[in-house]
């Protein structure tokens, strides 16, 4: 009955927050300077007709009063009507589930490779505190946040795609193939994974650190030295454990950088899957496209805020979650 109460209690706040953003989207974009039916015509719009122009405006909508728009586009939304594409001129429940597959595919396995090297790095660094092998992992660390995601995505592909050639520089297979094999995805998957994986890693793998560094001094770990267990038992049952209860909630919290990693990876490395699918729409001013995109982020926020409440539940049930367990 706790996870119910926890669910609840999000969702109280989730409806709010949701119709705050989808009006702050229909705001902005009716105060910004560009305007998506020149955009969507393109050349043609030198040539075409104001009247035209006036008519297509009139069919898309954006002649009527902000509040009448939202609410037309609300009440479509929980029809399950997201409206078409303007840009792909397909549905754009189409366009989003013909590419989450691979937005998924690619988070995922980064998330997994970036949670396995931040935790042994992180741990091996606190535990060979001020060594070699401490400043160098740190060293990277700090200058890998500074380095922003599409330079090192492109710094990668100069690497491994031109230089040495090992790899493919980015899309889903190669130009020549007709179908999609699971060795060629799985060698232009490599790049993508790697790069948001180590573009997100440095947080964790310094919060590890500074974490397992501070447990080590505590009573229970000497105690558990003085009672004779090995090292590795001290570290890894008795340090890490119990340093790692403050990451779940920090996990949860980076949700929005991992969203925003994902669009740019996807956008050097040409990955068809929905994150940079974002930046398509965005110059498009395929507004559509991009309001369902960004309330889709928007959910992937709030569903990771949850499950860091669920685990930490889980990890610890004496913690109270939001004041309700």
């Amino acid at each position: 009955m706790t996870w119910v109460r926890i669910v609840a209690w999000r969702l109280v706040f989730a409806v709010p927050l949701l119709l705050a953003v989808t009006f702050g989207m229909f705001a902005l974009a009716k105060a910004s300077p560009f305007d998506p039916v020149r955009q969507y015509l393109g050349d043609r719009a030198m040539t075409t007709s104001p009247q035209v122009m006036a008519e297509i405006r009139a069919n898309w909508g954006l002649d009527r009063p902000l509040m009448e728009q939202y609410a037309t586009w609300l009440g479509h939304l929980l029809r399950g009507d997201l409206g078409e594409s303007r840009s792909l001129r397909l549905p754009v429940a189409q366009v989003i589930g013909e590419r989450l597959g691979w937005t998924l595919l690619v988070v995922g396995c980064a998330l997994a490779l970036m949670l396995v090297a931040g935790l042994v790095l992180g741990t091996l660094a606190a535990w060979r505190r001020d060594s070699w092998l401490d400043r160098l992992v740190s060293g990277t660390a700090f200058a890998n946040e500074a380095a922003p995601v599409f330079w090192v995505g492109l710094l990668v592909i100069w690497v491994f795609a031109v230089k040495l050639g090992w790899l493919p520089a980015g899309g889903l297979t190669d130009a020549a193939a007709t179908a999609v094999t699971l060795l060629d995805l799985l060698r232009h998957l490599v790049l993508p994974v790697a790069v948001l994986a180590f573009s997100q890693s440095s947080w964790l793998l310094l919060f590890v650190r500074e974490s397992v560094i501070g447990v080590l001094r505590e009573d229970f770990v000497t105690g558990a030295r003085a009672r004779g267990l090995r090292e590795r038992t001290v570290l890894v049952r008795h340090a890490l454990r119990s340093a790692l209860l403050p990451f779940i909630t920090i996990m949860g919290a980076r949700v929005p950088e991992l969203v925003t990693g994902a669009i740019l990876v996807e956008a050097v490395f040409s990955w068809p899957g929905v994150a940079g699918t974002t930046i398509k729409a965005a110059l498009a001013v395929d507004f559509p496209l991009l309001a369902a995109l960004t309330l889709l982020a928007t959910v992937a926020v709030v569903l990771g805020n949850l499950l860091a409440d669920l685990a930490y539940t889980v990890a610890d049930p004496r913690v109270r979650v939001l004041g309700v367990s």
